[in-house]
């Protein structure tokens, strides 16, 4: 009997240790239990519950998809070995250029060419994801080439992105047309305003895909794990370096889109702001080592569900909302700790 408790026990500290996606799990599965508690039992029927729980869970999906998206490009950063701070400056000077292709109070890029309608809007999402994988293909180029940590980069240019979409939109008011175009973020299945969390599915399940069946999937992990080993091997380094980078960007301006569609407009001195902080968080808490080299798809689902349920747990039991940002740091924390444990063990 000892003996097959012994081997339980060896068993699960061997999964906790070595497993991430198996201690991300239960971590998950605790917070939720403990969610489901603050929400509480007292209703009139199971089904008056269930349609809270539902309805909860919907919000904590739709109000994390945007930055979910961002996390999926901040992993493929992370697994290479690199950082981006700047996806919240590109989200914001993604989500301007937006405004300014389909500003609908007269100054519009794409109406004064004498677009309208969902072309102009399938015209303005292209470019605008063009701009955001440009945006991020200078922080690769600079990294890559430049031979610059990522963290001085993307440091450097997180204020300049932001600082001159700013400059650039004073004085300006673009409107959008979310009657014509809302939908493409507020439309409802099943009753529940839901799009936002199909976009985020269908990135990760692309990005999954991309992460374990594809060349460029090993050769990320490979850079990550040991560059010099990947140059001798024969990949580019540099270019897998770029190429995270401008996925990463296009992703960060699909997500803003995203939003300006949820939303109808941006305010260009907040929008993305900790965005950074919230990726990193996401998927350093979903199992991926900071210093390259491992990292999943879904564990930074998970990461993201996560940080989510978190948040919406500690609204639920009246935390203040600074004080969320601390529990936040908090298990960033010891996230990092756990993976310098298992990497000395």
């Amino acid at each position: 009997m000892d003996m097959g408790k012994n081997k339980v026990i060896k068993w699960f500290s061997a999964q906790w240790t070595g497993n991430p996606l198996f201690s991300t799990t239960l971590a998950l599965c605790a917070i939720i239990i403990l969610q489901t508690c603050a929400l509480g039992f007292d209703y009139a029927s199971f089904g008056e519950w269930w349609s809270k729980f539902c309805n909860n869970w919907i919000i904590v999906l739709r109000n994390n998809a945007t930055t979910g998206i961002v996390s999926l490009g901040m992993a493929f950063v992370i697994i290479s070995a690199g950082i981006d701070l700047a996806v919240g400056s590109t989200f914001v000077a993604s989500g301007a250029l937006f405004l300014l292709l389909l500003d609908s109070s007269g100054a519009g890029l794409l109406p004064a060419a004498g677009l309208s309608g969902w072309p102009a809007f399938g015209i303005a999402v292209v470019l605008v994801v063009l701009f955001g994988a440009l945006l991020g293909g200078v922080n690769g180029v600079l990294v890559a080439d430049g031979g610059i940590p990522p963290f001085i980069v993307t440091l450097g240019t997180m204020k300049i992105y932001r600082s001159v979409t700013q400059h650039f939109m004073q004085g300006r008011s673009p409107t959008f047309p979310s009657s014509d175009f809302g939908s493409f973020s507020t439309v409802t299945i099943g009753g529940y305003m839901v799009m936002p969390i199909v976009y985020w599915l269908l990135i990760a399940a692309i990005l999954y895909v991309i992460s374990k069946k594809t060349v460029f999937g090993t050769h990320v992990v490979a850079v990550g794990s040991n560059e010099k080993a990947a140059k001798l091997t024969g990949i580019s380094v540099k270019a897998v370096k770029r190429m995270v980078y401008v996925m990463t960007g296009a992703l960060v301006a699909f997500a803003s889109v995203i939003q300006i569609c949820r939303i109808g407009s941006m305010d260009y001195s907040n929008a993305g702001s900790g965005y950074e902080m919230d990726a990193i968080a996401s998927v350093i808490v979903g199992g991926t080592r900071m210093s390259g080299g491992r990292g999943t798809v879904i564990g930074t689902m998970l990461g993201v569900l996560i940080i989510g349920v978190m948040n919406n747990l500690l609204n639920l039991y009246g935390v203040p909302p600074f004080l969320r940002e601390a529990f936040k740091g908090v298990i960033v924390i010891i996230a990092v700790l756990l993976q310098k444990k298992e990497a000395t063990s």
